[in-house]
């Protein structure tokens, strides 16, 4: 069985690193967002119990078992929780992997997950020798595209009616989410995609990682 390494990795802003204990809070915070609510098919409301499950068990999980690597985004100035960022379904045959990101409301509009995912697919590309990353985003959800777009990915095509997204409708009691289907639009980034390290990120720096094996 093949794995990622535990590894962080550092851009201008940002760390990216494995979660740890003293992050749960800030992840519940994060989590019960309104726009992660919507957008992702996390519990609602998200405890802090879900919290230390995903970052003391499914993460650790995720990267022993070979599906992918979790990280937990962080502002290096304040160490701040900005987000997370989540590779998975990952097929080491054919080296590629599916591509997930999660941002703060107080982190918004800074281009910080734009830098943080292509932090992550230099890395992939260049020390992991992947050939291929995946993203899907809901096609209402504007900010999501916005990323793909902004580090070069490639539009491939749209799956029909093949995602679950939540809303609040107008005749529901406030507070209820209700669940919809949605299509998903298929992007993809290749190595060749990419005009070189950093180029594409919102600091204009090469992203440098620490190996902690």
């Amino acid at each position: 069985m093949t794995t990622f390494p535990d590894i962080s990795i550092s851009t201008e802003r940002l760390v990216l690193r494995a979660y740890e204990d003293t992050d749960i809070p800030e992840l519940t915070d994060m989590m019960n967002d309104d726009l992660v609510t919507a957008w992702t098919p996390v519990p609602q409301p998200y405890t802090e119990a879900d919290a230390r499950a995903f970052a003391t068990e499914f993460a650790p999980a995720e990267r022993a078992e070979g599906h992918g690597i979790v990280f937990a985004v962080t502002e290096f100035l304040t160490q701040r929780l900005v987000g997370t960022v989540h590779l998975q379904h990952t097929d080491w045959r054919t080296r590629a992997s599916t591509i997930g990101y999660t941002t703060a409301a107080w982190a918004r509009g800074e281009g910080y997950a734009s830098e943080a995912v292509l932090a992550v697919a230099q890395w992939l590309f260049d020390d992991q020798k992947f050939e291929r990353l995946e993203l899907r985003t809901a096609a209402d959800n504007t900010a999501s595209q916005q990323v793909a777009q902004k580090i070069g990915c490639i539009s491939e095509g749209v799956l029909r009616n093949a995602g679950i997204v939540r809303a609040r409708p107008d005749d529901e009691p406030a507070g209820r989410w209700a669940e919809a289907r949605t299509d998903l639009i298929v992007w993809s980034l290749l190595p060749e995609d990419l005009d070189g390290p950093g180029d594409r990120s919102t600091g204009g720096t090469d992203y440098a990682f620490a190996d902690w094996r």
